[in-house]
């Protein structure tokens, strides 16, 4: 009874307090809020006098700002996407890369990649040039591939025009000091060894199976600087090379998230006249060859049981690629065989997630659920702007390797066979998914619009893409494998290739119709 009084006692000097407070401050209803005074009789189903019309984003997945090309007079192009935000990124891809050393030492495109962004004749270091984008909050990356080298910032878009100097800076006047040079021939060694050490083999196999399939031509040229040419890099060697390839006609300046006459204007204001730290001379020396595949086989054996060690040390594994001739993306089929390529899907044995991590692939489905022995099958499309690569990597232990070659031999065959419409649809639905989900990212962005332009001097908007991934029908699908399955293979092996079948029973296997390897007989075992 006592704890009840209390509690009663509480709660009524609890109510004289709050009573109080109220007329010590007043009542609410007697307070006056910021947007009271200046619109008193205004409803809120009616718009504010002097604010301006709101402009809503619509939901009908298209975009309202298409991307806007501009070219110099010069021959340089300059393409922008406008996009919404604080920051930009914006760069300068050439049509340069490993497909083009054919006259020179291999490896040129791969050293200028590791001297990006050094010293040149306004900034005397490296590190002037980071700062300069620390003022902006900006970083910087250079990459370099088969067939594209880009040089690529992103920043604060109030500083467009010092990004643009600096880009010009970097690409038009490097110094390329015997330091600089020698700093990368350390790099470059680095990255040639790590690629050797490292467990996961796909980068050496992409290497290798574009060797196999273009023979000593365009994108079958090393990718990675051979290490017997490191030490014979110089100066001169390199603007040999930049005099020829690094011209306005070959370049595209790509910006996403400014305004496009602003980017003109920058690019008159820096790139547009400027005489290049190797001259100014005509390009006489430019490779135009076109892709020649030739399929064939390349083999490097290497003990692979010591690959990964540590207290749980990954299995010896042999790896395998096998691959056929696609086409170009300028071509009309390069959709079908994206689809094709994401229909097939895969991944390792230990992938872990739902549909979205393509669970319900044929490579899940057909191989790794029904063969444990199998730690990896996966399906890759490479595509250039005269040919095409459909590849599919497996691993095993060695002495499964012909099993596993027959295994996969097999579902290239499938390929060309009948395409159950459900898993098409979704091949579709998840190549969508994926290309949207990537436009999320300004960098990506950045990066299709320069390719694009680069290769076709125009950009495909998303959902003109999402329309033809749309129109993909099973004939189509059945018509690209049926054509591809046509022509030669190229064939990688990295680890032991002892069971490895020989090519023409790989070739034959590939030109059956069920895919099964010839089956050989011996008289003595």
């Amino acid at each position: 009874m006592a704890a009840v009084v209390l509690a009663a006692t509480r709660l009524l000097r609890g109510s004289r307090a709050w009573g109080r407070s109220r007329l010590r401050f007043g009542a609410p209803g007697y307070r006056q809020f910021s947007s009271g005074g200046a619109y008193p009789n205004i409803p809120l189903s009616a718009p504010l006098p002097g604010v301006p019309t709101p402009v809503f984003a619509t939901v009908d997945g298209q975009e309202k700002f298409e991307t806007k090309v501009t070219t110099l007079e010069n021959g340089l192009r300059v393409a922008s996407q406008n996009k919404f935000g604080q920051f930009c990124t914006v760069g300068i891809l050439i049509n340069s890369g490993s497909r083009y050393e054919a006259k020179y030492l291999s490896g040129i495109a791969h050293f200028l990649e590791k001297l990006a962004f050094s010293s040149t004749a306004r900034f005397d270091s490296k590190d002037g040039i980071l700062h300069t984008l620390e003022r902006h909050g900006g970083i910087c990356d250079c990459q370099a591939s088969r067939d594209t080298t880009m040089y690529a910032v992103s920043a604060d878009s109030k500083g467009l025009d010092t990004v643009v100097g600096l880009l010009a800076e970097v690409v038009l006047h490097p110094r390329l000091t015997e330091e600089e040079i020698e700093m990368a021939r350390l790099a470059v060694q680095f990255e040639l060894e790590d690629l050797n050490m490292r467990p996961d083999p796909e980068p050496l196999l992409t290497e290798m199976i574009h060797e196999a399939a273009y023979r000593e031509n365009t994108v079958g040229l090393h990718r990675f600087c051979p290490p017997e040419n490191i030490a014979k890099m110089d100066r001169a060697v390199l603007h040999s090379y930049l005099r020829n390839y690094y011209t306005p006609d070959r370049m595209v300046l790509a910006g996403v998230g400014i305004g496009h006459e602003h980017l003109v204007e920058c690019a008159r204001k820096y790139l547009l006249g400027a005489r290049p730290a190797w001259g100014s001379g005509a390009a006489v020396d430019v490779d135009r060859s076109v892709a020649q595949y030739t399929g064939g086989v390349v083999k490097l054996e290497r003990d692979m049981s010591k690959v990964s060690l540590g207290p749980a040390p990954f299995p010896e594994l042999t790896h395998i690629m096998i691959g056929l001739e696609s086409c170009s993306f300028l071509e009309a089929d390069f959709i079908p065989f994206a689809v094709l390529n994401m229909m097939m899907g895969g991944g390792g044995s230990f992938s872990a997630g739902g549909p979205g991590k393509g669970m319900f692939t044929r490579l899940y489905l057909n191989v790794l659920n029904r063969h444990h022995w199998m730690y990896n099958a996966t399906a890759y499309h490479h595509s250039y702007e005269d040919t095409g690569l459909l590849c599919i990597h497996a691993s095993a232990d060695p002495r499964q390797v012909k099993e596993m070659v027959e295994i996969i031999t097999k579902e290239f065959i499938l390929m060309g066979g009948t395409v159950d419409v459900v898993e098409l649809e979704r091949a579709k639905t998840q190549l969508m998914s994926m290309l949207m989900m990537n436009l999320e990212a300004r960098p990506v962005i950045f990066e299709g619009v320069g390719r694009q332009v680069l290769a076709t001097r125009s950009r495909k908007l998303p959902h003109e893409l999402c329309a033809l991934i749309h129109d993909v029908r099973p004939e189509d699908i059945k018509r690209v494998a049926s054509k591809m399955l046509r022509g030669k293979p190229a064939v990688a092996a990295l680890g032991d290739p002892s069971d490895l079948p020989s090519y023409e029973h790989i070739q034959a296997a590939l030109s059956s119709r069920d895919g099964r390897l010839p089956r050989t007989y011996r008289l003595f075992r």
